[in-house]
């Protein structure tokens, strides 16, 4: 086990320093925009060409890859990233930035699947969940790390532009000397939206709108904090402290889930989030304290819904379309991710900075009001025939390709008896 897990050792030191730079170069981004007066629809906008790029390169940055291969591919997309953060740190103009942040999130997810791939080619079955812990744990260590240096430097000048540069240069040197195995090609995925409604309309739907609440926040929470006046430093916790809940929240709301009909689960998660949405949107408090205490409870229950419903959404599929199915989503999720800051910028720039929270709060109420409507179209699937939950992440921090890394993606095929108990195949609608 520790020889499998020092073997990707390399790449997960490369993991972290990519995630490092992301993470401090997407909140820095709209926080010194805030500061040279752009507009909240043009903030928005850098999360709309970041979600955007990301999951075009999910789509179509495997091809350069097959046809230059792995190593090339890194380096080159790695370059391009670390280029494109220090340019943004000469060149101050917000449509120039609209398009770095396309440019950034396109080559992200080329990266991001080359080290996924990678890492799956080096696990076995035996050492896979541990290395997929690791992973998920790098990224979310890497993200808040970097989004924490926020808060050492200037946000006017170019030095936080110049460390995010150097955290990508880094991200790319165990990579090169290492000497794992090069990968087999990336796989291909399709996105067939009508399946994956077919499977599960409320994890469809659900998925969607939890897309549009947290690229709303994820983009503009930094826009939110500067306009509402918090110090950079607060800034960051606020950030931070989003992650870290809906990280804490995801084990007992996922044993919840599994105890109970998940859309339940679902529609009681989602409704916490409105209520605290739209709490923020009304009384707007200005005790930091306060503040903080809301956002907790908002990350708490908001990042927790993701898992949840591809747990459900699982529970009607074949064993075998779980790679696909939960591809399926997280691309779909990243739709979400598109809208989101669309809307959500235009929204506060008319409404002001609060706002943010009614858009988030209008999306987890229709979660609510959408799983309750299945609910009573059908009944759950069995305790014990349903898919244990396992949390997995969501957004643009992984790709499809690390869904092969997941230990749910090495059960076994079902037998043709467990297949007929399956809901999907007994010809009854889906919930």
């Amino acid at each position: 086990m520790r020889q499998n897990l020092f073997s990707v050792l390399a790449l997960l030191i490369g993991t972290l320093f990519l995630f490092l730079g992301n993470g401090l170069h997407s909140l820095l981004m709209p926080m010194r925009g805030a500061n040279e007066g752009y507009s909240e629809t043009v903030l928005g906008f850098f999360g709309t060409s970041w979600a955007a790029g990301f999951v075009l390169g999910c789509i179509f940055a495997r091809r350069l890859v097959k046809r230059v291969g792995h190593v090339r591919a890194f380096s080159g997309f790695i370059s391009i990233i670390a280029i494109t953060a220090l340019a943004t740190g000469i060149v101050v103009d917000e449509n120039v930035w609209i398009f770095s942040r396309a440019v950034t999130g396109f080559s992200s997810a080329a990266t991001v699947m080359i080290i996924e791939s990678w890492l799956n080619e080096r696990a076995t079955n035996e050492s896979r969940g541990m290395i997929f812990s690791f992973y998920i744990s790098i990224t979310l260590i890497g993200v808040v790390g970097g989004q924490m240096a926020v808060a050492g430097a200037d946000i006017n000048g170019q030095t936080l532009f110049l460390l995010a540069g150097i955290f990508y240069c880094f991200a790319m040197l165990p990579t090169l000397v290492s000497n794992a195995q090069t990968p087999k090609p990336l796989n291909e995925l399709k996105l067939d939206l009508v399946a994956l409604y077919r499977n599960s309309p409320v994890s469809f739907v659900g998925i969607l709108l939890v897309g549009i609440a947290n690229g709303a926040w994820g983009t503009l929470g930094a826009v939110f904090g500067a306009k509402a006046g918090l110090s950079p430093g607060d800034i960051a916790i606020m950030m931070t402290i989003t992650i870290f809940a809906g990280a804490a929240m995801q084990i007992p709301a996922g044993r919840m889930s599994d105890r109970m009909d998940r859309r339940y689960v679902l529609a009681i998660l989602s409704g916490v989030s409105f209520l605290a949405g739209f709490q923020l949107f009304v009384v707007r408090p200005e005790n930091v304290t306060t503040l903080l205490i809301l956002i907790g409870v908002y990350g708490a229950t908001a990042y927790a819904l993701y898992p949840i419903a591809v747990a459900h959404a699982n529970d009607f599929a074949k064993s075998s379309d779980f790679v696909a199915i939960s591809g399926g989503l997280l691309l779909l999720y990243g739709i979400g991710t598109v809208i989101g800051p669309s809307v959500g910028g235009p929204v506060m720039q008319y409404m002001g900075p609060y706002a943010l929270f009614a858009v988030t709060a209008v999306s987890h109420f229709l979660i609510v009001v959408y799983a309750l409507l299945r609910s009573r179209m059908r009944a759950p699937v069995p305790v014990g025939e349903r898919d244990s939950y396992q949390s997995v992440s969501s957004g643009t921090t992984v790709t499809p390709e690390s869904l092969s890394l997941s230990p749910r993606a090495q059960r076994l095929p079902e037998s043709e008896d467990e297949a007929n108990l399956r809901p999907k195949e007994t010809g009854a609608e889906p919930a």
